[in-house]
């Protein structure tokens, strides 16, 4: 019985996701990783740190990775007890293919869980308003994917992990498609998932003109924007910035929430930050149900001031 991890190399270094679940799963036991990937002696180290004892690698090359690493998964993992993805694009998709190569289930959306014998998680349903614990009895390995930012990457001192070559296998049709391009988004700031502050705005603001005093606000405090389904849904802003259920996932140490009403799609991918400060001129906006902090007034003369406010203390 063992415990195994999903890791999808991003920028030359394990994806931040799995670094959380490396954290996690090593509570349980020996970690194995399987990671797909160019690999490298920074890679294997930063598993080693959070606590992986052995990595399976994949080179997949060109190749669209999923399906040659859903059937080399599928010949490892027989006699492990979970097998843990993220909520990456190929996480899911590997893990929807290992479900169907095994005929096992896939419990998805998953914030905790513990293997104590069976495998229990505990996950939220309807749109955050539920919280439900599920024991997965099936026979092999449970098929785990878990929330962003559920667990904290917090390395261990652990040494380097044994590493083991993983020869690509005959994934049939699926093997035949291949990478042409690829674009990475420039971005002046840091990244949404990773930024310690993140200022959001929603609906509130009046138009996509306005997110520009979002920019600024958000480059005084050294943080990143991130905006509402609604804003996004009217071109305000492009899908990466969404936060919510349907987007990403937040938990930095300060989240500022402009003009947002707090719909609880959007509250479920931002309400485990530590600290939450709301900006709305409605006193009865369910965003200040989760707010830490409250500014009931019209945000076109609040913010403005805490930019001014910023800029004098700079």
């Amino acid at each position: 019985m063992g415990i195994w991890v999903f890791a999808e190399e991003i920028s030359g270094a394990p994806s931040p996701g799995s670094l959380e679940l490396v954290s996690k799963a090593r509570d349980f036991g020996d970690v194995s990783v399987f990671y797909v990937g160019a690999g490298s002696d920074e890679a294997w180290a930063a598993l080693g740190d959070h606590g992986a004892t052995a990595v399976s690698h994949l080179d997949t090359g060109s190749t669209l990775p999923s399906g040659p690493a859903a059937a080399a998964l599928a010949e490892l993992v027989g006699d492990a007890s979970v097998v843990l993805f993220g909520m990456g694009n190929t996480d899911r998709d590997v893990a929807g293919r290992l479900a169907a190569k095994l005929g096992k289930p896939v419990v998805a959306n998953v914030l905790d869980l513990s293997v104590d014998g069976a495998v229990s998680v505990k996950s939220e349903i309807l749109g955050g308003t539920k919280a439900v614990t599920t024991e997965i009895t099936t026979d092999g390995p449970a098929i785990v994917v878990t929330r962003p930012k559920a667990f904290t990457a917090s390395p261990s001192g652990g040494t380097a992990p044994a590493v083991t070559t993983v020869a690509s296998p005959d994934s049939g049709r699926a093997g035949a498609a291949a990478i042409t391009e690829q674009h990475s988004e420039d971005s002046d700031g840091p990244s949404l998932e990773a930024a310690d502050v993140v200022v959001s705005g929603g609906r509130g603001l009046g138009g996509a003109e306005k997110f520009e005093m979002m920019d600024e606000l958000a480059a005084l405090l050294g943080g990143a924007v991130g905006g509402t389904r609604a804003v996004v849904d009217a071109g305000w802003v492009p899908y990466s910035y969404q936060v919510g259920q349907t987007g990403k996932t937040v938990k930095p140490s300060v989240y500022i929430a402009c003009g947002v009403s707090g719909a609880m799609q959007h509250l479920v991918g931002m309400k485990g930050s530590n600290t939450i400060i709301a900006i709305n001129k409605d006193p009865e906006a369910p965003i200040f149900s989760v707010s830490d902090l409250g500014i009931v007034g019209d945000l076109h003369e609040v913010v403005p001031q805490l930019i001014e406010a910023l800029k004098a203390r700079a």
